[in-house]
């Protein structure tokens, strides 16, 4: 879509009305969502009303259907829940209540609706949708409504987002508040094993973990379809193993707390992509459901979600549960899988001929000491004798290698192997020696950009080294996402999230104060990646990035646009900078700039947030990412251990024996270091493209920015079917 198209997308918003509600049980990442349509609506030219309660509001009409402006939605993007309110509503179920909604609406001019909710809330949209023509013959023959103004809505377009922290609706790879919720789970989680250590150290367990976590979802049902209960499996862990055994049920606390910075960017996009979707409607497009797919967002046929959510139940209804598993989608099947083969592996019956040395390469990264555990357990129990590197390409040098217990690791932020950016072209003679010493058949590597660069240089030596000329799989992880042949990088959710979480806490400090602005700056090298997102996630004003060149006249420009919508819109502003984004343009100078300029409308600030972002334990997404890329590495070396073991030795000299293993959109891959070298910027350290970039209109359009729509990618309607969930190959 061109910058051309955009104005044809304003010329069809112009004059037209839309609404938003949100329905059923709420999920944090509802308000982002409800941000991104209002202003999204209005860029266009729409008018765009709030309907507050859900079908509540919207049956009840009145003060509950309210037009909204652009600060209607100023500094909500943080807060859990809902703050135009979810309530469900049995009268919208009838047919009366349904025509007193459909009444609400065509006085106010409304034939576009956008809601957010479950299953049943949106099979409910649908419902209105399709009797819309009848309900308005039934209001013109009433005499409540004209027969000309019934003409002129005789048509109600109809855009879902899926809000549900279950996670459960076929078609989509997450719903908004999913994300949130296994944040709150985690962290309790956390606090459960850091107590329980002190709590039951006295019990010192002959055998086996002091500790044990069993954790039980809600409708959890045996083979016969019987429900298990906490307290069902409490009384059989005490009865059969004599284990002191507490109970802990969550609760409501899963909904509760500000979303994630996934659920605020994931919002984001699908609440943007619904306006596009509503505005190129016709009566001819059947009502669609927002989704994910990867990282990007697809328009699925509403009621083909709705249904093939429909037969996974169906399927445990009749205890056909692999079937069900097979339903749930790619993913789903992918994270049951990796997961058994964790819990339940069984120890190697013979050792293999193949030793394997694990490393972290670069700064720490969260998710690093994940994906060590995950590769750890799975080598052993293949029979390879495993070694870790301790301080990285200068440990293998140093010979500082050893055995770790890597029990608890996955929970734990940072390096516990230690981990240096020193490449191999230091000293590559001692640390072939090294390899020689322990007879070193593989070699996985944990680690960012240098990670990369190094084992590339081992491949390139290869023509001079027969000792290189074995597997070796770089596995990314670095907060700077900069890493070619993947899109996410281990650790830059969780720096993402700390960015996030601490411009929140310099935004909610000026609470209560006259206007400021608030310069921050992040890290990520000469990759944007950090700053973009976090933008996205606390709705910045402006994000400075390398990738993304500027010059003073567009900081001047910036600087007006704040200080007009300072002057009536907004009490705060928050412009990020990437630390690298300009050699001259510096963040004290943009912090001065804006301070001289904003003079008599706002004061300014100015933080870095520094190694912040590089602390503090995984995300759930960095924690499961990291577990599942451990896996997949051990899975790989072992099959080219296996196809390369020649007389007694291994020899793998081929490019495809020294990759990256990477997630592009939602498949995994091993791109050969040497075929990355065509696509990546040395001189930058990052790649030359990089998918992330077209969000950056999306970030400048919700900040009030006229911006070209060309980087934008609209979404394509993809069918949701048993064929199309049978081939998701899901992550």
């Amino acid at each position: 879509m061109c910058s051309m198209d955009l104005e044809k997308l304003k010329m069809s918003g112009a004059g037209r009305a839309m609404a938003v509600l949100t329905s059923g049980g709420d999920a944090q990442g509802m308000n982002a969502a409800v941000r991104a349509v209002t202003r999204m609506g209005i860029y266009v030219g729409a008018k765009v009303y709030l309907i507050y309660e859900g079908y509540q509001g919207l049956v009840d009409g009145g003060g509950n259907i309210k037009l909204a402006n652009w600060q209607s939605v100023t500094n909500i993007i943080q807060l859990g829940g809902t703050v135009i309110g979810s309530a469900r509503c049995k009268a919208f179920t009838t047919r009366e209540g349904r025509l007193a909604a459909a009444f609400n609406l065509v006085k106010k001019g409304i034939t576009n609706l956008c809601v957010c909710g479950g299953d049943g809330s949106l099979t409910g949209a649908n419902i209105f949708r399709s009797e819309w023509s009848s309900l308005l013959a039934e209001l013109v023959q009433k005499g409540r409504i004209t027969d000309t103004l019934a003409k002129q809505h005789d048509h109600l377009n109809i855009v879902g987002l899926v809000g549900s922290i279950d996670n459960d609706f076929c078609g989509t790879d997450m719903t908004i508040g999913a994300d949130s919720a296994l944040h709150r789970i985690m962290e309790i989680i956390d606090a459960i094993m850091t107590t329980a250590q002190r709590a039951f150290s006295h019990l010192n367990r002959t055998k086996g973990s002091r500790l044990n976590i069993i954790i039980v979802a809600e409708g959890a049902i045996d083979i016969n379809g019987k429900p298990i209960s906490s307290t069902y499996i409490k009384d059989l862990v005490v009865k059969r193993l004599g284990y002191d055994t507490r109970v802990t049920v969550l609760g409501h606390v899963q909904r509760g707390g500000t979303p994630s910075a996934f659920d605020r960017i994931l919002s984001t996009k699908l609440g943007v992509e619904a306006v596009i979707a509503l505005l190129e409607a016709s009566p001819d497009t059947p009502a669609c459901v927002i989704g994910l797919s990867g990282n990007h967002p697809v328009r699925l046929p509403l009621m083909e979600c709705v249904e093939m959510t429909k037969l996974v139940q169906k399927a445990m209804n009749e205890k056909r549960f692999d079937e069900a598993i097979t339903l749930r989608g790619g993913s789903f099947e992918n994270n049951w899988n990796i997961y058994k083969l964790l819990a339940f592996q069984k120890p190697a019956q013979s050792e293999s001929n193949f030793s394997l040395a694990i490393l972290n390469v670069g700064a720490p990264a969260a998710g690093m000491n994940a994906a060590v555990r995950s590769a750890v357990r799975l080598a052993i129990s293949h029979g390879h004798t495993i070694y870790a590197v301790h301080d990285g390409f200068e440990g293998l040098m140093n010979g500082e290698i050893d055995w770790h217990d890597v029990a608890g690791w996955t929970g734990q932020g940072g390096s516990k192997l230690g981990t240096k950016r020193t490449l191999p072209n230091k000293n590559m003679e001692k640390l072939l020696e090294t390899i020689t010493k322990f007879n070193i058949s593989a070699l996985l590597v944990i680690g960012g950009f240098e990670g990369y660069e190094g084992v590339l240089q081992l491949f390139e030596a290869r023509s001079h080294y027969d000792e290189l000329c074995i597997p070796m799989c770089v596995i990314p992880a670095t907060i700077s996402n900069n890493v070619p042949g993947t899109d996410f990088s281990l650790g830059a959710d969780t720096a993402v999230n700390a960015a996030m979480e601490g411009c929140d806490k310099i935004k909610q400090s000026a609470s209560g104060t006259k206007r400021r602005v608030f310069v921050v700056e992040t890290m990520g090298g000469y990759c944007g990646y950090l700053a973009t997102s976090t933008g996205i996630a606390v709705g910045a004003d402006a994000a400075y990035i390398f990738e993304d060149p500027f010059t003073i006249h567009d900081l001047k420009a910036n600087v007006e646009h704040l200080t007009e919508k300072m002057k009536k819109d907004i009490q705060r502003g928050l412009v990020l900078r990437n630390e690298n984004s300009h050699e001259n343009y510096t963040t004290d100078f943009i912090y001065r700039m804006y301070s001289a300029e904003g003079k008599g409308i706002f004061d300014c600030r100015v933080n870095v947030l520094g190694h912040l972002q590089q602390g503090g334990v995984p995300s759930p997404f960095d924690r499961n990412f990291g577990t599942k890329l451990g896996v997949r590495a051990i899975q790989w070396i072992s099959e080219k251990l296996t196809e390369n073991y020649r007389q007694g030795r291994v020899f793998a000299n081929s490019p495809n024996t020294a990759c990256v293993l990477g997630l592009n959109k939602k498949v995994i891959s091993f791109s050969p270091v040497t075929d990355l070298k065509a696509i990546t910027d040395f001189q930058h350290r990052m790649p030359k493209d990089q998918w992330w970039f077209h969000l950056r209109p999306m970030l400048k359009m919700l900040a009030k920015y006229q911006t070209s729509f060309c980087e934008y990618i609209p979404s394509e309607i993809e069918h949701v079917t048993r064929r199309s969930i049978s081939t998701d190959c899901g992550f």
